[in-house]
């Protein structure tokens, strides 16, 4: 069976508009964390350690590399910890809000400090 060629010039025409839509349309992924300036004000004590403490310490306690109960550990661990929070890739078994996503990677692009 031969097809026509303007159907085929059709096909061919309907099918290169899905393709490029398809590429070019992006859909809003509510878990992408839109790295904003950071607020200054984030403390260690007030801020981080109680979220660390919550959801991370039931592994890195003491346990598992790296070890998170104490600011050293924690800032010598910084980038690492950003690494795998800004990724999602931990807590495993759980998930961190957006806020609390946010609190840590800005602390550490803050500097991490113990305040």
């Amino acid at each position: 069976m031969k097809i026509n060629s303007k159907i085929k010039s059709t096909l061919i025409i309907t099918l290169s508009i899905a393709l490029f839509s398809c590429e070019t349309n992006v859909e809003e992924d509510s878990d992408i964390i839109i790295e904003e300036s950071c607020n200054t004000t984030i403390s260690f004590t007030a801020d981080i350690k109680p979220i660390i403490d919550s959801n991370c310490i039931s592994c890195h306690g003491g346990s598992r590399f790296p070890n998170l109960r104490t600011y050293e550990s924690i800032s010598d661990n910084a980038a690492r910890v950003r690494t795998q929070v800004v990724n999602r890739t931990m807590p495993q078994g759980s998930s961190l809000s957006n806020e609390q996503i946010e609190l840590i990677r800005c602390w550490i692009d803050s500097g991490a400090l113990n305040n």
